[in-house]
């Protein structure tokens, strides 16, 4: 049996290099961040489950796709007609494998549909990194991208949730219902986990 929490609580920067070498040794997420790095979107980033849970399943003897609904990535593109958002998605798609899926959003349109669709306000962001902040879990919170420097992780609120198998919630939206759902379907494929209820108001 896998020592699945060998990383849990210790100190940021051993977590940090331990992600790293996990990233390193998947063909997988290597692959897809070359791709996105060569496709050259403003502010891009493949983000939350594509990453963490290739992490988990590392920790836990799991073959590393196992589990992963998809490929989010995120990027953050000025202009905010629906018809250059659809050209990147059709662009990108066609340059990554058929499995799993590609998820691409322009991050700076979010706020036109994000109220129609879920029922409440959203933040007309900045940049790709605000919407990873804002995340229903903290424990989904990470993002990675190759630059001309190497591997670049954007994780707001740390890595510790992640490698405790943790997951805990973001309240910065009221995201209560998200956070369960996601925990729900997560739990059932690893129940290593434990979940964090959200906060009472």
């Amino acid at each position: 049996m896998t020592d699945h929490l060998r990383y849990a609580g210790r100190d940021p920067d051993i977590q940090e290099q331990a992600f790293r070498e996990i990233i390193a040794q998947s063909p997988h997420l290597t692959g897809w961040l070359r791709t996105l790095k060569a496709l050259d979107l403003p502010d891009s980033w493949i983000v939350s489950g594509a990453i963490y849970n290739q992490v988990w399943n590392h920790l836990t003897g799991r073959p590393l796709l196992y589990g992963i609904k998809d490929i989010d990535i995120f990027y953050f593109d000025p202009d905010l007609s629906y018809e250059v958002e659809d050209r990147a998605i059709h662009r990108v798609t066609a340059h990554f494998p058929p499995e799993p899926p590609i998820e691409l959003r322009n991050e700076a349109r979010v706020h036109l549909w994000y109220s129609e669709r879920f029922g409440q306000p959203y933040p007309q962001l900045t940049s790709a990194r605000e919407a990873i902040d804002l995340f229903a879990s903290r424990t989904h919170a990470v993002g990675a991208r190759l630059t001309e420097k190497g591997l670049e992780l954007y994780a707001p609120y740390g890595l510790d949730d992640i490698f405790s198998f943790r997951l805990t919630p973001n309240p910065r939206l009221d995201n209560r219902a998200t956070h369960h759902a996601k925990a729900e379907r997560q739990m059932a494929h690893w129940p290593e986990l434990s979940l964090v209820p959200w906060p009472a108001a």
